[in-house]
């Protein structure tokens, strides 16, 4: 498993790094182009100022994002060929897609939205701005697509002569509700990262005592944008809750730290989990917890007596409920590998009798045949604290900033908010949290999975490449410092822009 536990390691620390840059992407473009479009309507110099401010720190780090996702895709070849292989055809079709279509239309305009403020039309240029965001938002829409497939697969079919998961439906997947559930609530923590960001920069020149009015219309912009996003996050949150109740159980399970199921089951608002409980004790869940009474049964089934299953339900069974055993999911899936190993058998031998049974048994296993892979129950488990802090920590930072955002809007709105330095200090501090929240969130939705690849499919193990550890060792370590000599770059020229300030950048006048 060593080479498998490094590959992890590796393609972790990408998207980690790769995610430090998307979500400013995604919200920024949105808010550059809403700030254009002021100052398109009231011809104000003011505004172009600080659209082209924002716009170049909007540049800067969608240069840095595409390096580190196309390393990215380049590690599915390297690192994960036996998943390459056994779901390409799939995987690979959104990502095309976003290749062709959403980055072509990003990279068209992005050029006219940075060198033509004076070579096109005011209304062109501003155009020009809007479909940059909305290129950009398309291009995560594909990507979460692929990645929605990953744990929801559907609109696809085995074929046991090539050993190949095929498309039989490119809506199905284009348009799974776990695909658009997870694309809806990740384009929302970008924005809400992005207002944030637009709302810390502008809180620091308000504490230096630097551009005043230009610093102030932008933390109105910031702090609106930040506050519809948040609605919209919670709603988007909501569903996400639900389709994962739905689909993933075991995910679940573990975000609430759940083992033994039940109706009406409430939510965990705060909770410090048992470190000595295992599934099938006796030991209390947690050492303190603080809880909701029937809002997990209403955000997961739409039910207040709905149920809930834990941990136990899943890996033992329930029968009441209809759950079965992960034993009998294991033995099924074992039937599964075994059909497929005998109908390549017969395909050799040329026996079409004996290829049409195995055919017949492994589409009846097909949906458990992941857990044919499976040492023992205990593995189909996720890192049940990791995922239960990591979701907590990102619903408690979520529902700070929502307070934030409102708290900031009506100062602003009173025309106070100078006076109040400690919450411009809030505002400075809450840049890094917005981050940490957003990747809590992606921890939750790929550790939550674990031991996945595929659900059900595909485990971690089975879908790595057959590299010796030492190789992959050194490339992760390459990738580290890369990655962080890239970031302490951005870093750099970011704190460089915003240090010129918006007078200088746009007009070459100090202030």
């Amino acid at each position: 498993m060593e080479h498998v536990d490094w590959s992890r390691a590796q393609f972790g620390l990408t998207a980690i790094y790769h995610f430090l840059f998307v979500p400013l992407t995604l919200g920024l473009s949105f808010i550059v182009a809403i700030m254009e479009s002021i100052y398109l309507k009231t011809k104000d110099e003011r505004w172009k100022a600080i659209t082209k401010f924002w716009l170049t720190l909007f540049g800067i780090n969608f240069a840095i994002g595409v390096a580190t996702g196309i390393i990215m895709e380049f590690e599915f070849g390297t690192n994960w060929a036996n998943y390459s292989w056994f779901v390409g055809d799939i995987f690979g079709a959104p990502l095309a897609v976003e290749g062709i279509v959403a980055f072509f239309l990003e990279a068209t305009f992005f050029a006219v939205m940075f060198f033509g403020w004076d070579r096109v039309s005011p209304r062109f240029h501003l155009l020009s701005t809007w479909l940059v965001a909305i290129g950009s938002n398309l291009s995560a829409f594909w990507i979460l697509v692929a990645n929605g497939w990953m744990q929801y697969p559907i609109g696809t079919m085995f074929n046991p002569a090539t050993a190949r998961n095929e498309m039989t439906s490119f809506l199905e997947v284009a348009l799974s509700p776990v695909a658009v559930s997870k694309f809806l609530h990740t384009i929302a923590s970008g924005y809400v990262i992005s207002a944030l960001f637009v709302m810390g920069v502008s809180a620091w020149y308000l504490l230096k005592g630097r551009h005043i009015i230009m610093a102030k219309r932008s933390l109105v912009v910031g702090a609106s944008f930040g506050l519809l996003t948040s609605v919209f996050l919670f709603f988007s949150g909501d569903e996400s809750a639900y389709q994962v109740t739905q689909k993933q159980p075991m995910k679940l399970a573990a975000m609430e730290g759940i083992y033994d199921g039940e109706h009406r089951a409430g939510l965990v608002a705060f909770g410090i989990l048992n470190p000595a409980k295992k599934p099938g004790d006796s030991e209390p869940t947690f050492l303190f917890d603080f809880t909701i009474p029937y809002a997990l049964s209403i955000l997961g089934q739409r039910d207040t007596q709905g149920f809930i299953p834990g941990i136990n339900d899943l890996l033992f069974g329930n029968e009441d409920k209809g759950i079965a055993s992960m034993d009998s999911r294991i033995e099924s899936g074992k039937k599964a590998v075994k059909a497929l190993s005998d109908f390549n058998a017969a395909k050799k031998l040329g026996d079409s009798a004996a290829m049409d049974s195995a055919q017949q048994i492994l589409q009846e296993n097909m949906h458990n045949f992941g857990y044919g892979y499976l040492e023992s129950k205990e593995q189909a488990v996720p890192p049940v604290a990791t995922t239960f802090y990591s979701f907590h920590l990102m619903v408690a930072l979520g529902s700070l900033f929502f307070l934030l955002f409102i708290i900031v809007l009506y100062l602003c709105m009173a025309n106070d908010i100078a006076r109040f330095r400690k919450i411009l200090w809030l505002c400075v501090i809450a840049v890094p949290f917005g981050y940490i929240a957003a990747e809590a969130g992606w921890i939750v939705a790929e550790v939550g999975r674990q031991p996945w690849a595929i659900q059900d499919l595909m485990p971690v193990h089975i879908a790595a490449t057959n590299l010796a550890h030492t190789n992959v060792q050194i490339s992760f370590f390459i990738f580290l410092a890369l990655f962080t000599l890239l970031l302490c770059a951005e870093l750099g020229i970011m704190a460089k822009q915003i240090k010129k300030g918006f007078h200088t950048h746009a007009t070459g006048e100090k202030e």
